[in-house]
């Protein structure tokens, strides 16, 4: 008995081992010799979840765009994985053979890293130094507007392609800024939660495309910073929230002094831009002519099925394939019903979906692989497909058929260790492994009665743990339950990684020497942190609250003058050089500061 609850150890370990070694992180580039001022892409991929990444050091190309996560999900036979993936786009500024260290990530408590990646540069077009950024930079032959009202001067427009839509219809946002004046700095202050959607952000470059656009007889430079494809979820009236951003403008100020009118006098402001919010007007599916089995589907889709093999031997397996291509909600279609012969046995499909996110929409295919195992000889057909969607540019449903596919079933070769029961209970089929087992004439194998597992004081303690073991998985899914509707608890236990999030940024920054950017993120993490942990809102932080609900905290004096120091300097260094001290010193003094609240609170 001693030696079953050996073996049965070591099977949970080895099951916990391969568990853990299931999990991997790699690297991957599209190019491993490019020229210089070509583009290239690199990859990081995790087959699961992780927290904390942190990208190589990539000093030696130029970053266009990243980092760009991204996180797909894939279903087998009731079985979910979850991907996700981090990516920079690159462009080779120098000749030579460079490395690209490992970026690393925590999964499970536990920090991954990837293999390094040698790229080999070799001689290619001239790189543009500045070319890229003129050709980004606002149109400056438009004149700047006197110092007044910056709402007229600076602004943001939510401007969707429609407004009325149906339940479940893509549409898009646009979130367009509008400036004549210079600006120097900008970051976001609130991004849209858009209730009531379900999302997908369009991938856009790094670098803004500016355009001249006549808006109200006035003369703007205008730059969408944001775009995203929403579905609405529900009928009704859905408001798109605002996007706020604060600004730094160079705005002109009137002055006596001769040279500065003649050269221009200005000053640097700081400024808040709010988009105003956007009513959709969300229109409920019609009843009228709505198709039996209809799951959801809008937009405009055709469907096709195939089959790998038309004619098989019993027992053998064959795939059937459904393809769903079109535009629409397509990541939100809802699990194909297929009916089979009761003589096969069918698995729980893989879905593959692939997929574009553009203006145009969402658009691609999703595939529905099924795995079938004919257990009888015979003809068989496999039954034509109804799929149906609503058109929301017709404003009608559209049912799709496929073909019917026979197949053919032979006798297999194990056809005779076949046996089935009668027809009314075909379903239930079984494969004999042997006809007649043998005798067998050894007694080394034989156990005596007593030392039998069952009712043995092993067996009666597997019995009680169950319910045991029931009970505490039901106390413990309750209170993951009652953690979770605190929204103000959950936010406050994710403020940590959310920080550590901005902080790997700020060390992206730091890598290509970018200092700006640099103090930029680290202020921002401090205070996205400080907002999600004390429960305040960006706007309404500052120093004084920042200190007093600390105290009220019972939070170290000194620690609040750490934190209050460090964001004086980031703020400072984001206007004007900061020499003493080195940014590495203020990155691992951040890091310090949140540790130290956390620890304190």
């Amino acid at each position: 008995m001693k030696i079953r609850y050996y073996i049965l150890s070591i099977l949970l370990l080895c099951a916990n081992v391969l568990f853990a070694d299931g999990i991997k992180f790699t690297a991957s580039v599209s190019k491993t010799e490019v020229g210089t001022g070509e583009q290239f892409e690199i990859t990081f991929s995790l087959n699961g979840n992780g927290d904390d990444f942190r990208p190589p050091n990539i000093n030696d190309f130029q970053v266009l765009s990243g980092p760009n996560e991204s996180t797909s999900m894939e279903s087998i036979n009731g079985n979910t994985t979850v991907s996700t993936s981090y990516s920079y786009v690159l462009m080779a500024a120098k000749e030579g053979e460079f490395t690209i260290g490992p970026a690393t990530i925590v999964v499970n408590g536990k920090r991954l890293s990837t293999q390094p990646i040698k790229i080999k540069v070799v001689k290619g077009r001239p790189v543009p130094q500045n070319n890229a950024q003129q050709q980004n930079a606002p149109d400056n032959n438009i004149s700047e507007a006197a110092a007044g009202d910056l709402s007229k001067l600076l602004f943001i427009r939510a401007v969707v392609d429609k407004n009325n839509v149906y339940d479940g219809q893509q549409l898009t946002v646009s979130y367009r800024l509008y400036t004549r004046v210079g600006i120097e700095q900008s970051q976001p202050e609130k991004l849209p939660d858009l209730n009531g959607f379900w999302s997908e952000d369009v991938k856009r470059p790094q670098q803004v495309q500016w355009n001249v656009e006549t808006y109200k007889g006035q003369k703007y430079n205008v730059a969408d910073i944001k775009q995203t494809i929403l579905f609405p979820e529900h009928d009704g009236n859905l408001t798109i929230d605002p996007l706020s951003m604060v600004f730094i403008v160079r705005q002109p100020v009137a002055s006596r002094d001769v040279m500065d009118q003649f050269f221009g006098s200005y000053r640097q402001v700081k400024y808040t831009a709010k988009s105003a919010p956007v009513t959709i007007h969300v229109k409920p599916l019609p009843q009228q002519g709505k198709p039996t089995g209809f799951a959801g589907a809008v937009g405009n889709f055709k469907i096709d099925d195939s089959i790998d093999k038309t004619e098989v031997k019993a027992n053998d397996a064959l795939n059937y394939k459904v393809k769903i291509t079109g535009s629409g909600n397509i990541k939100l279609l809802k699990p194909l019903t297929v009916n089979f012969s009761p003589d096969f046995e069918k698995y729980d499909p893989k879905v593959t979906d692939t997929v574009t996110e553009d203006l145009n929409g969402v658009s691609g295919s999703r595939i529905y692989n099924f795995l079938l195992i004919p257990r009888h000889q015979g003809n068989y057909i496999i039954d034509t497909l109804k799929f149906s969607y609503f058109n929301p540019n017709t404003g009608r449903y559209i049912t799709l058929t496929s073909k019917p596919i026979h197949v053919k079933v032979n006798k297999g070769a194990n056809e005779a260790n076949v046996t089935s029961l009668p027809d009314a209970e075909k379903e239930d089929v079984k494969i004999l492994n042997k006809d007649i087992r043998y005798i067998k004439t050894d007694s080394g194998g034989l156990t005596n009665a007593a030392d039998m597992f069952f009712g043995s004081i092993g067996y009666w303690l597997l019995i009680i743990i169950g319910p045991i073991a029931c009970i505490v998985a039901f106390n413990y899914r309750n209170k993951i339950r009652k953690d979770n509707s605190d929204l103000v608890k959950v936010k406050s236990k994710r403020a940590g990684k959310i920080a550590a999030k901005h902080l790997a940024n700020a060390q992206l920054q730091l890598s290509v020497k970018n200092t700006k950017g640099f103090y930029g993120a680290v202020f921002k993490g401090l205070y996205g942190y400080l907002s999600d942990k004390l429960n305040i809102l960006y706007a309404n932080l500052d120093r004084e609250t920042i200190a007093s609900t600390l105290k009220a905290r019972s939070v170290d004096e000194q620690l609040i003058n750490r934190l209050l120091d460090t964001l004086d300097l980031c703020e400072m260094a984001r206007y004007a050089p900061v020499n003493h001290i080195s940014e590495q010193d203020v990155f691992e003094k951040a890091k310090a500061i949140i540790n130290d609240i956390e620890n304190e609170i």
